[in-house]
């Protein structure tokens, strides 16, 4: 990539290209571009959650969930369809990732998405769940705001499902969360692939 995913308005210029994925059971043609990440497909640790859904908490009827750092969409389409009765919220610091995943939306004909960058999120936000590939390469200190910034926005029933490599720390990420949400139980609830999915409680 010519700049990080996470810069907010990339000034690479915007060369979109097809991008064919499955998700959800769906074969689908969607656009992609330069500076968002995982730009060329699916990556790995988005694949594992995604693969391993049946073993996070279900999102109750018509819940509210949020993608965080949703890059060109694939967590937020696949929890579109999954959940049609769902308002799912497309969030990402990259004005270009925004205006790839809501073209990607249109593209697979899913209505329930709704894109917005993080300052835009009113102050009563208060989602059912929490589904992200969070930004670990943003830094520690970074990751550990945002991390404890949008899951103190969870309803008090709300959970939340990293996915996190276990080379990139995901074992010691599981035990500071543990510690700053005491209120919520922390756990590893499926490991594939050199990946963790830590999923953040409801409130004991």
């Amino acid at each position: 990539m010519d700049e990080h995913y996470f810069t907010p308005s990339p000034a690479t210029d915007d060369r979109r290209f097809p991008l064919q994925v499955r998700l959800a059971g769906r074969d689908l043609d969607l656009v992609s571009s330069t500076s968002v990440f995982s730009g060329r497909g699916l990556d790995r640790a988005t694949a594992v959650l995604l693969a391993r859904l049946d073993e996070i908490t279900p999102p109750p009827p018509g819940a509210t969930i949020l993608d965080l750092g949703c890059g060109w969409g694939p967590i937020a389409l696949t929890a579109a369809m999954l959940h049609p009765d769902a308002e799912v919220w497309a969030v990402d610091v990259s004005s270009r990732a925004r205006e790839l995943t809501a073209e990607n939306a249109r593209r697979a004909g899913v209505t329930n998405i709704r894109v917005i960058s993080p300052e835009e999120v009113p102050a009563s936000f208060s989602p059912d769940a929490i589904w992200s590939n969070p930004p670990i390469r943003i830094g520690k200190h970074a990751l550990h705001e945002l991390l404890l910034e949008w899951t103190a926005r969870l309803s008090s029933q709300g959970t939340a499902a990293l996915v996190v490599g276990k080379n990139l720390g995901a074992d010691p990420l599981a035990r500071w969360l543990g510690e700053q949400l005491p209120q919520r139980e922390v756990a590893k609830v499926a490991s594939a692939k050199g990946f963790r999915i830590l999923e953040v409680g409801p409130e004991r």
